[in-house]
């Protein structure tokens, strides 16, 4: 029998056991409890390295993901960042209007299409992000991917269905590991400018 099926025969005696258990009430908020304190541990991380970031470097975690996207594909435009970070196109152009605000990033127009414009990132900006802490998902992805296909999946199934649960299917998320808003007050106070079709 494969580990997975072994998994997943194991998954169902639990099931028909916590049922019975249950009955009386204490296993089930047992389990509750246990879910619930993982959640608070993942939060407080994320949230400890998220301060850590901002402290060292003045970034928040999408500011980074997108500067390293940027460093990553060289010349790109502000629709290919948004499809790569998971963020919609509104939202990169308002980090890219703070991050250029700070001269991280700069912007310019294509010369052969002039509807297209391609971030770049200053000298300042690398330097930042050559200073920066080491992303925390970066840790967690090297972990994740050492595990097996059938645990990858069962970690994926299991927080999507977690994620469902409370009703965060829809929330607009990038492959981040940060608390907070994503255009959460980082000390810019500029107008973020509406996006064009230049954007795209």
């Amino acid at each position: 029998m494969s580990n997975e099926k072994m998994w997943y025969s194991r998954q169902r005696g639990s099931e028909a056991a916590g049922s019975e258990e249950s009955a009386g009430g204490s296993e089930g908020v047992n389990n509750y409890e246990q879910v619930l304190v993982a959640l608070r541990r993942v939060i407080r991380a994320t949230d400890l390295h998220s301060k850590q970031l901002s402290k060292h470097s003045g970034l928040t975690g999408p500011q980074l993901l997108i500067m390293r996207t940027i460093r990553g594909l060289g010349e790109v435009t502000i629709g290919t960042i948004a499809d790569k970070v998971s963020l919609s196109q509104a939202t990169v152009t308002t980090i890219l209007d703070r991050l250029e605000h700070r001269n991280l990033v700069y912007r310019v127009r294509n010369t052969r299409d002039k509807r297209k414009v391609h971030a770049h990132l200053t000298d300042e900006g690398g330097d930042k992000l050559n200073r920066a802490p080491q992303p925390l998902q970066e840790e967690f992805i090297q972990r994740f991917h050492g595990l097996h296909q059938w645990e990858q999946t069962m970690i994926i199934a299991s927080l999507q269905r977690v994620a469902s649960m409370m009703d965060a299917d829809d929330i607009d998320a990038s492959p981040v590991l940060d608390v907070g808003p994503v255009l959460r007050e980082d000390g810019w106070k500029g107008g973020a400018r509406k996006p064009s079709s230049a954007d795209s």
